[in-house]
């Protein structure tokens, strides 16, 4: 009977030391508090239109290359 308790003592604090450990920080941003892209931003065109078009043009050629 004592180790029974012992082991539902453990579950139960590693349980809800488990979930006071996974909320979100709040340095962090949250999802909910999110804005969308704004495209007047330079930085923001940027990272989102241009360095993708970067990334696959260079994956094309790479792709190319290696077939030849």
């Amino acid at each position: 009977m004592r180790n029974l308790q012992y082991l539902f003592s453990t579950c139960m604090f590693l349980t809800t030391t488990s979930t006071m450990f996974a909320q979100i920080p709040t340095e962090v941003p949250h999802p909910d508090n999110n804005s969308p892209i704004d495209l007047t931003k330079t930085a923001d065109i940027l990272i989102y239109i241009v360095l993708p078009i970067i990334i696959i043009i260079l994956l094309v050629l790479r792709a190319r290359n290696k077939n030849k």
